[in-house]
């Protein structure tokens, strides 16, 4: 009996995740540690994005903003109330209700513009977010920024990996039930052709605006991590350059596919930890970003649809092929 395919990936996904759940015990690598909890990390934001962009086809050049509102929340109840798990627990809810709010309003207020009058306009959004933490010193610290205290279940390295991989896990299991029902498809045919779809009769902004609050509750629950791991916030939470990571994340794994944005997220967050170390080896490396660059454009000429998609478009034609083939011999 042939297993089939959605079968042979969740057996995979299981096989993937228990390794992972058992990786610290097995092999002590403190280093190895921190960087996998970067990849759980950003591989949520990148996910979230791919909501936005692989299965609604929206370009936001703002999801730093909802990034940074879990950023701040989290360091600002730890740093003004005692690091206690009720006290994270109603920062968790607080950074929910803020990002589902914010980007609800910004949805029913941006989302009826088209293509890249959409992605300045988010753009700009998360300007005024910069600007008021740089401003709001009494608060946030202005570009400085602060340390916190976190609760103690957090401290110990080899949990918060544990919490982080978990997180991950729960996240992708949501998304991935959410693309997959009714909802989902909605998106994924506003993607391919919106004015089909306005035709037959769904309203597309309501639905433009679910996926933006659900991209947006799951980029702040990647922001509290990405915190926590720190144990300390600035105003580098809000800039470009987080959204553009994602961004990133999510081209060269595959855009409109889940898996893709956590493989991407691993890809990068490696290089990056790979050309730095480099850079202690020789001097041409410090300019590391170069490399980067590089890797990026040459992740682009030989994977253009990401990782993920080009292999599905191998298997697809490689199908095709094996039908044709058996096609042939039944006519022969």
């Amino acid at each position: 009996m042939r297993i089939s395919m959605n079968n042979r990936m969740n057996i995979l996904y299981v096989i993937t995740a228990v390794f992972l759940l058992v990786l610290p015990f097995i092999y002590e690598s403190r280093t190895l540690l921190i960087l996998l909890t970067q990849v759980f990390i950003f591989a949520i934001f990148a996910m979230s994005y791919d909501i936005l962009l692989g299965y609604t086809g929206i370009v936001s050049f703002g999801h730093a903003m909802f990034f940074g509102i879990g950023a701040y929340t989290i360091g600002v109840f730890m740093k003004r109330f005692d690091p206690t798990i009720p006290y994270f627990l109603l920062a968790v809810l607080v950074t929910i209700v803020l990002s589902a709010v914010v980007s609800f309003a910004l949805g029913l207020l941006t989302l009826r513009l088209k293509s890249h009058f959409y992605a300045m306009l988010t753009l700009a959004f998360s300007g005024l977010f910069l600007v008021l933490a740089e401003k709001w010193r009494t608060v946030t610290y202005g570009n400085d920024g602060f340390t916190f205290r976190i609760p103690d279940l957090f401290k110990d390295r080899t949990d918060f990996y544990l919490i982080c991989l978990v997180t991950m896990i729960v996240v992708f299991a949501i998304l991935r039930r959410f693309t997959s029902s009714p909802l989902g498809r909605v998106l994924q045919a506003i993607r391919e052709n919106e004015q089909r779809t306005e035709s037959l009769g769904y309203s597309i902004l309501h639905y433009k605006v679910v996926a933006s609050v659900i991209s947006g509750v799951m980029a702040g629950i990647a922001g509290i991590l990405y915190s926590m791991s720190l144990r300390f916030v600035n105003t580098s939470v809000f800039t470009m350059d987080i959204t553009l990571d994602a961004l990133l994340m999510t081209i060269i794994g595959g855009v409109g596919t889940l898996v893709g944005a956590i493989i991407g997220a691993g890809l990068i967050e490696f290089a990056h930890h790979w050309l730095t170390e480099l850079a202690k080896v020789h001097w041409i490396f410090e300019r590391w970003i170069i490399f980067f660059g590089i890797i990026y454009i040459l992740a682009v000429m030989f994977f253009p649809m990401g990782i993920v998609g080009t292999l599905k478009k191998l298997k697809l034609n490689r199908s095709k092929k094996e039908e044709q083939k058996a096609e042939e011999k039944i006519a022969s």
